[in-house]
């Protein structure tokens, strides 16, 4: 699947700790609700217990994800928080099982549904920044993305024959025939599902036994004909051709021709989060509880002393300071913020260039514009590397949020196109081998910090690359450094909470203390245990 900057980068608007955890679970239970039409009435979730899901699933927000996807909600829904009891309440059983699996990718979810006729079960993977792939469906193997509408048809034999004529008939982008243990599955992908008169006919002469319809869970889709116009940052730079474009407009020009947008469709999608992510630093500052929760409101305070002039002259870094302490807050309230590029690293991003443009008079179209200049430089990264912690550890997070920031504060201060590239790479450089370690396995410290750090060092940066400072590495082989470091990493440091700050004696009793007042305050249910 090409990536996209408003599924992959930046987005989705969301709840949660962790896009990893909270937005890609919820995808993942909406397409298994999908899977048996809505209706179960039994829930098996198995985690490898060498991944980082048995450490993490109810801390960091899967169960919360997962439960209010098969519950068919928002990821931005104000009820998410309470998924595990609601589908309990609802009649559904569950239950969460570490096993031995060996499953290769440490976010694996292995879901078991049986409803009254039978049962359907999946596999899938969290990618990193709310993405995900389902790669198997009951035995077959697939990949689904949640990019496109999806029409499974299960039979035992004529498979063959029924695929070649639903690629005649179906119009779909795609027609699939997956085979397992002497039964069919055709997976037909398009813009629409199978018609419904297409199926009843093809019924009559095809012993369909069951058709289902996955709906996509990606808010841009892909098809057939979907093409960009590069991937790398070489790729970008060859195809401007010495023009010596805005990143801005490159980055809109990438994603018109990846969704099919309009230049002005895609600036309105961009203003729109833009919008969102002001009123959550606004309601940050204000003030914010959650009680399952390490740190406390600090925003404010920091607001009450920079106006007072209490605290050392920063200008503009004492604000990107407050944004993205604020961001952070209400983030760990489980309020809506924006995965930009993730949720543990949410802040860094849109505090830095929110606080930025406001220091220079500017409004939401060019904090808008900003946004997409580091989103395209987001779709360099996910295309080759990852945005997952428990993959990359927290450069794949921080650093990359930073490498985002830094171009997108030169572009903003109308800087070329060479000086925005340079500043994204001396940003990524400065950060490789970040390791993701989560105070009491919430994810607050030290990301606080890391977004603080991040955000500050992007600044840096960029005022680097407005100098012409010379970066020396260019941004692909940087991020092709960082992808050999991450593999190079041991598995407690990337977000596993078995590394780091996560295992200090402090770490353990905070963790101990906030599992002490769950279990006394509303017991295990709304941990999804």
């Amino acid at each position: 699947m090409l990536v996209s900057i408003f599924n992959d980068v930046i987005g989705p608007v969301m709840r949660g700790p962790s896009s990893s955890h909270c937005a890609a679970a919820l995808r993942i239970g909406h397409l298994a609700r999908d899977l048996v039409g809505g209706e179960f009435e039994e829930v098996l979730v198995e985690f490898d217990r060498h991944g980082s899901l048995p450490t993490t699933h109810a801390s960091q927000g899967s169960d919360m994800g997962l439960f209010g996807g098969l519950l068919g909600w928002d990821a931005a829904d104000e009820r998410l928080p309470n998924s595990p009891q609601a589908l309990r309440e609802a009649g559904v059983r569950v239950r969460i099982e570490i096993v031995d699996a060996g499953d290769p990718h440490p976010n694996t979810y292995r879901l078991s549904l049986r409803h009254r006729s039978g049962s359907r079960s999946l596999r899938a993977i969290s990618t990193g920044g709310g993405m995900m792939e389902v790669v198997t469906v009951d035995d077959f193997a697939v990949s689904l993305f949640g990019d496109c509408f999806e029409t499974l048809l299960w039979l035992d034999d004529g498979g063959r024959e029924l695929a070649s004529r639903l690629e005649v008939e179906a119009g779909a982008d795609a027609v699939l025939l997956h085979e397992a243990g002497g039964r069919q599955l055709v997976e037909v992908k398009g813009p629409g599902f199978v018609r419904d008169e297409l199926v009843n006919s093809l019924k009559a002469r095809f012993a369909i036994r069951e058709v289902r319809h996955l709906s996509p869970v990606l808010p841009v889709l892909s098809g057939r004909a979907t093409t960009v116009p590069f991937t790398t940052c070489g790729e970008m730079l060859r195809h401007d051709a010495g023009r010596d474009s805005p990143l801005w407009r490159l980055a809109t020009e990438y994603e018109m021709a990846r969704g099919g947008l309009t230049e002005a469709e895609v600036v309105a999608r961009m203003v729109e989060i833009v919008r969102i992510l002001r009123r959550s630093v606004a309601r940050g500052v204000t003030g914010t509880q959650y009680a399952d929760r390490v740190l406390g409101h600090q925003s404010g305070r920091f607001s009450e002393l920079m106006k007072a002039g209490r605290l050392l002259e920063g200008g503009l870094l004492n604000r990107i300071v407050l944004y993205v302490t604020a961001l952070m807050e209400v983030k760990s309230s489980l309020g809506v913020i924006v995965a930009a590029p993730t949720a543990g690293a949410c802040a860094a991003l849109p505090g830095a260039v929110i606080a930025a443009a406001e220091e220079r008079g500017l409004g939401e179209t060019e904090m808008a514009k900003a946004l997409l200049a580091a989103g395209v430089i987001g779709v360099f990264i996910a295309a080759q590397w990852t945005f997952a912690a428990e993959v990359g550890g927290c450069q794949a997070e921080g650093g990359s949020a930073a490498c985002m920031a830094a171009a997108a504060l030169v572009d903003l201060a109308g800087g070329t196109l060479v000086q925005s590239v340079a500043a994204a790479s001396l940003a990524l450089q400065s950060m490789l081998g970040l390791i993701c370690d989560p105070i009491a396995n919430r994810v607050e410290a030290p990301c606080l910090g890391k977004n603080v750090m991040a955000a500050s060092h992007a600044l840096s940066c960029a005022n680097m690359a407005l100098a012409d400072f010379d970066p020396l590495i260019p941004l692909d082989e940087v991020i092709e450094a960082a992808r050999r470091v991450s593999g190079q990493m041991p598995r407690e440091l990337r977000c596993t909470a078995l590394g780091g700050l996560a295992i200090t004696p402090t770490s353990r009793a905070i963790e101990a203390r906030l599992a002490a007042a769950n279990a006394a305050g509303c017991g295990s249910a709304c941990r999804g245990c």
